[in-house]
């Protein structure tokens, strides 16, 4: 662990390998767990914004979860979340096939909304744990992603690198820029 700002981040983004392989996870996040997309209390105002317009691209029953549980929740542990449908998908999950997408990025990928995706799925397979005086930036580990694993370690790229507009929209450029010298410093 290193401190960097107000962040105490784990070496393991810098040392582990990681490029999605949805070819072979077919989007297994957004339909595994036991919980929606971690949100932050700025998110929810946004999904509550876009909604409307993000809409006509989702699934009955995932606009049917959202019309009853609101386009975000308060999770078991107290925390905000995306809803899911039937404790299951992600509300927003849509499919390509037997790939799970997520709607609110097409509606992003189509121009129609300047927002990608809750941070949180755009930052896996790195979680952000906010405290008080700091925030926590570390690797998870989730069997589901060893094909998104094997792939990174083949092309050599490692999690930081592949997450890095994630980082950047989360922390900052400078902070980025900061991450890379401690990654070069490590390596020498």
């Amino acid at each position: 662990m290193f401190q960097l700002g107000k962040t105490i981040v784990s070496e393991e983004i810098l040392e582990k390998e990681f490029v999605c392989n949805l070819s072979a996870c077919k989007g297994a996040c957004c339909v595994d767990g036991d919980a929606g997309a971690p949100l932050d209390e700025n998110e929810t105002k946004i999904l509550a914004e876009i909604y409307p317009i993000v809409k006509p691209f989702l699934r009955p029953e995932g606009i049917a979860a959202i019309e009853a549980q609101g386009t975000s929740i308060v999770g078991e542990d107290g925390e905000l979340e995306t809803p899911l449908i039937n404790g299951a998908d992600c509300a927003y999950v849509i499919f390509d096939g037997k790939t799970a997408l997520c709607g609110i990025e097409q509606a992003y990928n189509q121009g129609l909304v300047d927002w990608k995706k809750p941070v949180s799925c755009h930052l896996y397979p790195i979680r952000v744990k906010d405290f008080s005086e700091f925030a926590a930036v570390n690797y998870h580990k989730w069997h589901i992603c060893d094909d998104a694993c094997s792939l990174g370690k083949e092309l050599e790229v490692p999690v930081y690198k592949f997450v890095k507009e994630a980082l950047v929209r989360k922390f900052g450029q400078d902070w980025y820029d900061e991450l890379e010298k401690v990654a070069e410093e490590l390596k020498a």
